[in-house]
């Protein structure tokens, strides 16, 4: 593991580029071993979970090179065999192989996957899923097996009882080259799923609807990939950079943005008195003090994204009066709130419920990322701290913000990784 040393008291100034989406990434990586063919994909994020996953696709015989944003992925030699289960539990999306092994080889025996500690996330929609389209699942010892061997995949009508971006991704990678027609109602409508259902339809598959929530999917016998898929920008690590140019930022200019995607959280912005610009494919932070209390609830897309309930917090801190903050999707998402009163930050929560107040001053201290979120607000606290913050657990950070270090060092931050005692 490794922490993160970062002295406070900093104004950042100056421009940052926004990397591919993480939650697009690790869903594509899986999806790669569907292909006939060799894939290549740009604006790859440079984090832990892409080289998590390249580890399991070694283990598969799957060959893959990654370097300067480009992962180029042949699958023409994949095997069936047991996934690394170190690699399997240090990221919850390798549940991901789950629906593209089993498009494959109609068969699939995966870890129970790791990932964050957020609190409940339960794959039963991923297993009614699976079973609606002809498979049988079982359970043992932390692994799940999943077999259609006998009869093949075919085609179903799928309500999801929850909308659940992970059960929509595992049903599509298993639908797409199932036999039939498939359709998930009550389907999540991330713009990742959009990103997912072009890159498959490239090669050509027949996915339609991503994006709403219906989605049909017609099973095709093979899928050639010709073109190189270039990921979408990252949502939620633009959302971070906009807590960090809001809270401690002396004008920030956030290049590579997806203004739609963002419109629930630059809302929430505006709500709280920041005079953003907010241009084609960039928005700029202008310096800003006089905030004004909000409150926040997390929900779906196009909702307020409960990645973003974390990031969101110091700002609040900022902010004249009491904020409120209902993660409805995640309401134990709250390992942030210990750590930042360890700091001297005026926060409470109840019932699930997040109550952040006015905070003067936040003093350095040594606190833990528990998961990549919880880092993030921890590392923007940090930054608006007097004196010395270590981040300990700083791989959790690491996991889902792209060369972390040097783009903050660019904004004229004071701050390092180095290897945790």
């Amino acid at each position: 593991m490794k922490k993160m040393i970062i002295k406070g008291g900093q104004r950042l100034s100056g421009e940052v580029t926004i990397g591919g989406a993480k939650n697009s990434t690790v869903a594509l990586i899986p999806a790669a071993i569907l292909a006939d063919t060799p894939v290549r994909f740009d604006s790859v994020p440079d984090i832990l979970d892409v080289h998590n996953l390249m580890v399991i696709l070694e283990s598969m015989n799957v060959h893959s090179t990654f370097k300067d944003g480009v992962m180029e992925i042949d699958p023409t030699q994949i095997v069936e065999s047991p996934l690394p289960s170190k690699a399997i539990k240090s990221l919850r999306a390798s549940y991901y192989f789950m629906g593209s092994l089993l498009g494959k080889f109609n068969r699939a025996t995966v870890t129970f996957p790791g990932g964050d500690n957020i609190g409940p996330r339960p794959i039963d929609q991923h297993i009614k899923g699976f079973k609606a389209l002809g498979a049988t699942v079982s359970e043992s010892d932390d692994t799940v097996y999943i077999s259609a061997k006998d009869r093949g995949l075919h085609g179903a009508h799928i309500f999801l009882d929850v909308v659940s971006v992970g059960a929509t991704i595992n049903v599509i990678l298993a639908a797409v080259k199932a036999q039939g027609v498939t359709t998930i109602e009550n389907a999540a409508r991330e713009p990742e799923i959009i990103d997912l259902a072009t890159f498959l339809n490239n090669m050509g598959a027949k996915v339609r609807g991503a994006g709403t929530d219906v989605i049909r999917i017609e099973g095709v016998s093979e899928l050639k990939s010709t073109t190189t898929h270039t990921i979408i920008p990252d949502r939620i690590e633009a959302g971070t950079y906009l807590s960090l140019a809001t809270t401690v930022g002396d004008g920030i200019t956030i290049n590579n943005i997806i203004p739609e995607h963002l419109e629930s959280f630059t809302s929430k912005m505006v709500e709280l008195g920041v005079p953003l610009e907010v241009d084609e494919d960039k928005v700029f932070v202008p310096s800003t003090h006089d905030l004004q209390a909000i409150e926040v609830n997390t929900s779906p897309f196009p909702g307020f994204a409960t990645d973003l309930q974390q990031p969101i917090t110091p700002t609040l801190l900022k902010a004249n009066g009491q904020s409120i903050i209902n993660d409805h999707i995640y309401p134990e998402r709250i390992k942030h709130v210990l750590e930042l009163k360890k700091m001297g930050a005026d926060i409470a929560t109840e019932n699930g419920v997040i109550y952040v107040n006015h905070t003067d001053k936040l003093v350095g201290a040594e606190v833990e990322a528990g998961e990549i979120r919880a880092g993030a607000c921890l590392m923007i606290a940090g930054f608006m701290a007097e004196g010395t913050t270590v981040i300990t657990e700083a791989d959790n950070i690491l996991r889902g913000y792209d060369n972390l270090v040097k783009k903050l060092t660019k904004l004229g931050a004071d701050v390092s990784i180095v290897p945790q005692d």
